[in-house]
C-alpha cells in the first residue's frame, strides 16, 4: 500500500510540474502583454504534453569527449533528489512521519549541489564548467542562510517536523510577527532554486546556458523537471513555515499563491550581478540571520529561566 501511495504522489508531482510550465508561460505572457501558449488544445491546455513528447523524442546529442557515466547520471540524480523531497510532504496518513523533517529537508537539498557540479564537469565544456562552479558557489552560500533562518524558526516553535509547524500556526501566521526573516527565507529560496533574479547557474546571456549547455532531449528534460519540481516543493515549505494552518483546500491555495509569486518575480526583476549576489549572501543576509538566531536563542533561554 505504501508503494501505491508513493506512485500516486509521483504521478501527481509530474502532472503538477507539466502544468506549472504552462502556468509560467501564461503568467509571463500576460506580464509582457501577449497571450502565451494558446494553439495546442483549448487555450493551450495540451502544450505541456506536446513539450514532453517533443523533448523525449528528440535525437540525443553525443559529446565525444565527455565523461559518459557521470554525464548521463547527473540529470537522473537531480530528478531523483527533487522527487525524494516529496517524502516529507505532511500528509499525516499513510506516509512516513519525520520527527526531524526540516533537518531531513536540509540534508536532501544540500545533495542538490552534486548534480550541478557533476553535470558541469562531465560535459567537458568550459562554459558548462563555469556554470557548474557558479552554481555550486551560489547554492552553498545560500544553504547557510537557509539553515540559519530555519534554525531561528525551530527555536521559536520548539519543534522539528512539518506537521508541528502547521499545527503551531492554527490561530496565527508567523509571517505577521517575523516579516523580515520570512523575506530573507524567500530570497534564499529563490537563490537556492536558481530562479530570477538569481538564475546564475543558467546564465544564457553570459554562459550560453550554464551547466546544462551540453544537454538536450531527455537529459535536458530531466534537469528541467527536477528544477520545476523543486519550485513546487519550496513553495510548499514557505507556506508550512510562515503561512501554516490545517491541511485543506485553503492551504494548497496558499501554495499556489507562492508559486505564482515565484513566477511573477521572473517576469518583473532583471538578473542580479554575480558579485552582488555573493555579497548579499555573506555581507547582508548572513549577519542578519546570525543576529536573529542568537537573539531568539537568548530570548528562549531567558524565558526558560523565568
Amino acid at each position: 500500500m505504501m508503494l501505491l501511495y508513493y506512485l500516486l504522489l509521483l504521478i501527481c508531482v509530474l502532472i503538477s510540474v507539466a502544468f506549472l510550465t504552462l502556468l509560467e508561460r501564461k503568467v509571463l505572457g500576460y506580464i509582457q502583454i501577449r497571450k502565451g501558449p494558446n494553439k495546442v488544445g483549448m487555450v493551450g491546455i495540451l502544450q505541456p504534453f506536446s513539450d514532453a513528447i517533443k523533448l523525449f523524442s528528440k535525437e540525443q546529442t553525443w559529446s565525444f569527449v565527455s565523461n559518459y557515466a557521470l554525464y548521463f547520471f547527473s540529470p537522473v540524480f537531480m530528478f531523483f533528489m527533487s522527487l525524494f523531497l516529496w517524502v516529507l510532504l505532511p500528509y499525516g496518513v499513510g506516509f512516513y512521519d519525520f520527527e526531524f523533517g526540516f533537518f531531513m529537508f536540509l540534508c536532501v537539498i544540500s545533495l542538490g549541489v552534486y548534480p550541478l557540479m557533476i553535470a558541469g564537469w562531465a560535459s567537458n565544456s568550459k562554459y558548462a564548467l563555469l556554470g557548474g562552479l557558479r552554481a555550486v558557489a551560489q547554492t552553498i552560500s545560500y544553504e547557510v542562510s537557509l539553515a540559519l533562518v530555519l534554525l531561528s524558526f525551530i527555536v521559536l516553535v520548539g519543534e522539528y517536523s512539518l506537521d508541528d509547524f502547521i499545527e503551531f500556526q492554527s490561530s496565527f501566521y508567523l509571517i505577521f510577527f517575523f516579516y523580515l526573516l520570512s523575506l530573507v527565507w524567500v530570497v534564499s529560496c529563490l537563490a537556492e532554486m536558481n530562479r530570477t533574479p538569481f538564475d546564475f547557474a543558467e546564465g544564457e546571456s553570459e554562459l550560453v546556458s550554464g551547466f546544462n549547455v551540453e544537454y538536450s532531449a531527455g537529459g535536458f528534460a530531466l534537469l528541467f523537471l527536477g528544477e520545476y519540481s523543486m519550485i513546487i516543493f519550496m513553495s510548499l515549505i514557505m507556506v508550512v513555515m510562515f503561512l501554516g494552518g490545517p491541511l485543506s483546500l485553503f492551504f494548497f491555495m496558499k501554495v499556489g499563491v507562492m508559486i505564482t509569486l515565484v513566477l511573477w518575480l521572473r517576469g518583473t526583476f532583471p538578473r542580479y550581478r554575480y558579485d552582488k549576489l555573493m555579497g548579499l549572501a555573506w555581507k547582508s543576509i548572513l549577519p542578519f540571520t546570525l543576529h536573529c538566531l542568537f537573539m531568539y536563542l537568548g530570548l528562549k533561554v531567558f524565558m526558560d529561566i523565568l
